[in-house]
């Protein structure tokens, strides 16, 4: 699957949706869990798997375009341990190689973006959850404001806590991360950063299927050289759930954020920039055969080689069609709409870009123990910069084992 880039701007706030993500997903007996090796309470989960991927043009390249093979076996590791009867501790890390054929200089470790180190704890109506995620992935095309370059990757780390505390029907969270990004290839060594990140949210659930509340973030970024100006992010809005049901969840958010640059750079001035953000998301399992999801929304977040900022408006559906049995059908599409140098006074890259991804997988459990896939993505990209447009195509078949 194709993913756009991080709202950095608003990246608390993407935090405490992520811990929410991965707090659903604990909900499971971690009894139920298909394990590899079982000792105790403790269960180890081990997934070997290759990939072979075609890429038509690796530098996403307007013009001279080249094309590789790229072989990629990956390992996946998943551990869970109930260290008491409500306290879980988790590890999941999905790591490989990507081995180019043709352009070995690209070849590069990699870590799945889903990688992390959880650890719940329980006191009476609070739950503090630990986490420590991490990833490493080298793909420009995943990142709509980049172009004409194959090395576009970010070592990301991110570690903190979220706490929330669980009343009748009013529930509050609040929580700090301290993020760590830096770029292997020293095309994107500017970008190297550490920011802290704040949140607070308090909900009501006026129904048992509607929980709304307010919101708020701080984000403070400081980069280790003097060429993109450190800033302060702030935000706040207002924030909706809806769950009738197993099978349906909407969520939608919407506010201000405003971000106060620290011209610590050398060549770049930038004005605080102030705009709203919006995201509605929608989950649903329409019937046993068809599945989707759907967001769509406006954000501004942190730019990329040689912009400050990047205000964009994104849409990202994708739909699961299972109408023959243990061959299920996937298609999605993401679309932005953004502008480099949002807030520019000089020096900053300027530009106007229109990036469409879409593609296709289709998946099958061989055995019991081995499925296979095939998948295609195309990226297009269109610029107000003649020279960084682009077209891509990608095709990958893959074997995992489920020991």
């Amino acid at each position: 699957m194709l993913y756009a880039g991080l709202a950095h701007g608003q990246e608390a706030l993407r935090t405490v949706m992520a811990a929410d993500a991965a707090a659903e997903s604990r909900i499971l007996h971690p009894e139920s869990l298909p394990y590899t090796v079982k000792a105790g309470d403790l269960r180890l989960r081990v997934t070997p798997s290759v990939d072979v991927e075609y890429n038509d043009n690796v530098n996403a390249a307007k013009e001279n375009t080249e094309d590789d093979f790229i072989l990629r076996p990956m390992l996946g590791i998943n551990l869970s341990l109930p260290v008491t009867e409500r306290n879980l501790l988790q590890l999941n890390v999905n790591f490989g190689y990507d081995k180019y054929f043709e352009h070995n200089q690209l070849s590069t470790w990699r870590v799945g973006s889903d990688s992390a180190l959880s650890f719940d704890v329980f006191i009476e109506d609070f739950q503090i959850n630990f986490h420590d995620r991490f990833s490493y992935v080298q793909d420009s095309a995943q990142e709509a404001a980049v172009a004409g370059t194959a090395q576009y990757g970010e070592l990301n780390n991110t570690l903190g806590l979220l706490t929330t505390w669980s009343l009748k029907d009013v529930t509050f969270n609040l929580g700090y991360d301290h993020q760590t990004a830096l770029s292997p290839a020293s095309e994107f060594s500017s970008n190297d950063r550490a920011t802290e990140m704040f949140v607070g949210r308090t909900g009501y659930r006026f129904e048992p299927t509607i929980t709304a509340g307010l919101e708020g973030t701080v984000a403070l970024t400081r980069y280790d050289q003097a060429v993109l100006n450190d800033n302060n992010n702030y935000s706040a809005g207002l924030y909706g759930d809806w769950l009738p049901g197993a099978s349906l969840h909407v969520s939608a958010r919407g506010g201000y954020t405003i971000m106060e640059f620290q011209q610590t750079s050398q060549s770049i001035q930038t004005k605080d920039l102030g705009s709203w953000y919006a995201d509605l998301t929608i989950t649903h399992a329409l019937t046993e055969a068809i599945s989707y999801s759907f967001s769509a929304g406006h954000e501004v977040r942190l730019g990329l080689q040689g912009a400050d900022a990047v205000e964009d408006t994104y849409v990202r559906p994708s739909v699961i069609w299972s109408f023959i049995k243990d061959w299920p059908f996937s298609t999605f599409l993401s679309y932005e709409n953004g502008k480099q140098g949002a807030g520019n006074v000089t020096g900053n890259l300027v530009e106007t870009y229109n990036w469409l991804g879409a593609g296709m997988g289709l998946s099958h459990a061989i055995t019991e123990k081995i499925s296979a896939n095939l998948n295609y993505r195309v990226t297009i990209r269109s610029s107000s910069i003649e020279s960084r447009g682009y077209t891509q195509n990608v095709v990958t078949i893959g074997l995992a084992y489920h020991l």
